[in-house]
């Protein structure tokens, strides 16, 4: 079986943020980290990298100059026998633009998804630092065996209403 952790919008650095110790457990015990972009900074990435486990990352429209250059648009990655397109800011026509993957990830709204369309996931793992309208900080493991992708939303806090 094949663990993956899914991750976007983390935003880093910014402030005092940082991404939460649960989160980075499942990071570091992963074996790929899919990161569906705004890293922000080539020094976040870094940072994401020096984890352990193969970092699979693309571009978001927050990213700094110097990071866009290293990262794709978009991505399609093999792991564990399921192909997987990853973009941040998922288009109209995007299942048919990735036609022939088990899953599409994407990112940019900080809000989770995780849906079947036909035979095909369509995930967004929210955020793990900034959740905007979200009711809480967010990301996914998928367990990936011969193919099949089993999601799983993890979330980090719960919005407290005044």
């Amino acid at each position: 079986m094949t663990r993956v952790a899914v991750i976007a919008d983390t935003h880093l650095p910014r402030g005092s943020r940082r991404l939460p110790d649960s989160c980075l457990a499942e990071l570091r015990s992963a074996d790929a980290i899919l990161h569906a972009g705004d890293i922000a900074s080539v020094a976040a990435f870094e940072e994401l990298r020096a984890l352990g486990p193969p970092v699979h990352a693309v571009r978001g429209n927050m990213d700094e100059p110097a990071l866009q250059t290293r990262l794709p648009e978009e991505l399609v990655v093999e792991l564990g026998g399921a192909r997987i397109g990853m973009r941040h800011i998922a288009a109209v026509r995007v299942l048919e633009h990735f036609s022939g993957c088990a899953a599409v990830v994407f990112g940019h709204t900080h809000q989770p998804v995780v849906e079947r369309r036909g035979a095909v996931w369509v995930l967004n793992p929210g955020s793990p630092t900034e959740r905007r309208r979200a009711l809480f900080h967010s990301m996914l493991r998928l367990e990936i065996e011969r193919g099949e992708i089993r999601p799983e939303l993890l979330r980090f806090s719960r919005f407290a209403r005044p």
